[in-house]
């Protein structure tokens, strides 16, 4: 089995969503652990859940990448393991430097909570190898401060990378080239806005997240054939 850490930080509220989509939906090995750990050793994959870590005080993530538990998530990545980070998991991604731009206020300056319609862009990577390209997609969000921004030559760069995952149909927060979702170049660290723990479940009003989890674990799996 895929032994999954969920990464709960003093304002996390997506901590078990994340926790039973993988417990339940995705029957893997999960365990919560604090961001006061120093260590990561004997996981397989990371998830940074949303929330308000640090209640976002200066700006979302921006305390939590003082975090005890950052230069383990740092060095995790580093060893090309997967992470995932999902709204404010993402913008503690971004403030950390494993991925690149920065979340600002939604263009409207309200939170927003709605499924919205999301097109997998790159269903290359070991997030995404169970989507089809150009498969249209409904995946919650609820945030604030989820509009995504990345100078010229950064869009250049993830346009170039084949880095940008998904993006919004209707971009409801004024992101840059509607980015919904992108991975560090490695494709092992995926930051995205959108809530798939939230859409694993037909009562949920989706199951389409699932398929990002069961992406993951065939990617495992496909490794460690590789490698047997």
């Amino acid at each position: 089995m895929l032994k999954f850490a969920v990464i709960s930080f003093p304002g996390s509220n997506c901590d078990y969503d994340m926790y039973y989509a993988i417990k339940d939906a995705l029957q893997e090995e999960v365990e919560m652990i604090s961001c006061d750990e120093t260590s990561l050793d004997g996981f397989d994959a990371a998830l940074i859940p949303g929330g308000f870590s640090y209640g976002d005080y200066l700006r979302s993530g921006a305390i939590a990448k003082f975090a005890n538990i950052i230069p383990a998530l740092i060095e995790f990545a580093n060893a090309n393991k997967p992470v995932l980070g999902v709204c404010n998991g993402f913008q503690i991604l971004t403030e950390i430097g494993l991925l690149p731009g920065a979340l600002q206020h939604n263009k409207s300056m309200s939170f927003i909570s709605q499924i919205e319609p999301l097109t997998v862009v790159n269903n290359e990577t070991l997030f995404t190898n169970l989507y089809k390209k150009g498969q249209h997609i409904n995946i919650p969000i609820a945030h604030g401060e989820g509009n995504y921004y990345c100078d010229d030559a950064q869009l250049a760069e993830l346009k170039s990378n084949n880095q940008i995952v998904f993006t919004y149909d209707n971009n409801p927060n004024g992101s840059c080239a509607d980015i919904a979702g992108i991975t560090n170049q490695a494709g092992n660290v995926l930051g995205m806005m959108p809530h798939p723990e939230r859409a694993v479940e037909t009562i949920l009003g989706s199951e389409e997240g699932l398929t990002l989890f069961q992406s993951i674990l065939k990617s495992f799996k496909g490794e460690l054939n590789r490698v047997n």
